[in-house]
């Protein structure tokens, strides 16, 4: 996967839990815990733009491309 999700990191600088972004950002509890363990789930547009919104944050805070290995 070229794309993936660095919520885990960021919320965990930010002291946020699961628990917290679920609550925080209105997200169905299992979207914020599956975007929190697995780095290869990314959110869809509109959870992305209530994060950023939410925390005032750009994308790139919370995604990043990696080079895949071929």
């Amino acid at each position: 996967m070229a794309v993936i999700n660095k919520i885990k990191h960021f919320c965990d600088n930010r002291e946020i839990t699961p628990y917290r972004l679920w609550k925080d950002v209105g997200l169905a509890p299992k979207t914020a815990y599956d975007l929190y363990n697995n780095p290869e789930q990314l959110p869809s547009s509109s959870v992305l733009s209530r994060i950023c919104d939410r925390y005032r944050v750009q994308p790139s805070e919370l995604l990043e491309w990696v080079e895949q290995i071929d």
